[in-house]
């Protein structure tokens, strides 16, 4: 006779990059230019289920360096994780998928931007720490006074 067993399981089955993008439009001209360029860096998070049980999790980073209005390099890495995730309740999920997947993907993704950016000839750029807990609390509020307007 065999029990159903209930306990939770939350493990990587994965972790891998999905998505790697550079771009140079402007080289070599706009290297010979002296001046410091603009960063600008974006994050965006995404997570579907791939089985029962199994979520995809995918932390994206953009990075636009630009010199005036010229693009320098643009970088677009996207790094993802495969992840078990069993019998946690409902309203823990969302969390675990929202705050603990990205932050053990992260480290990866900016390995990998900083890496890039070398390998391209450029010094590296240093994505910064992420709260992905305020992060996570911020859209949750953001949802919360929509879901009131609406």
């Amino acid at each position: 006779m065999s029990e159903e067993n209930n306990s939770p399981v939350f493990q990587i089955q994965r972790m891998y990059l999905k998505d790697l993008s550079l771009e140079q439009p402007n080289s070599p001209q706009i290297l010979l230019e002296q001046a410091q360029p603009q960063v600008d860096i974006n994050l965006a998070l995404a997570a579907e289920p791939v089985a029962e049980g199994v979520y995809e999790v995918s932390v994206t980073a953009t990075v636009t360096t630009k010199v005036a209005e010229r693009t320098l390099f643009l970088i677009e890495a996207k790094q993802a994780g495969i992840f078990e995730i069993r019998n946690i309740p409902a309203e823990q999920l969302e969390g675990i998928i929202g705050i603990v997947c990205p932050q053990m993907i992260y480290p990866y993704l900016r390995a990998v931007v900083s890496d890039v950016c070398t390998r391209a000839g450029f010094p590296p750029v240093l994505l910064s720490e992420v709260n992905f807990q305020a992060m996570f609390e911020a859209q949750q509020a953001q949802r919360a006074e929509q879901g009131a307007i609406n």
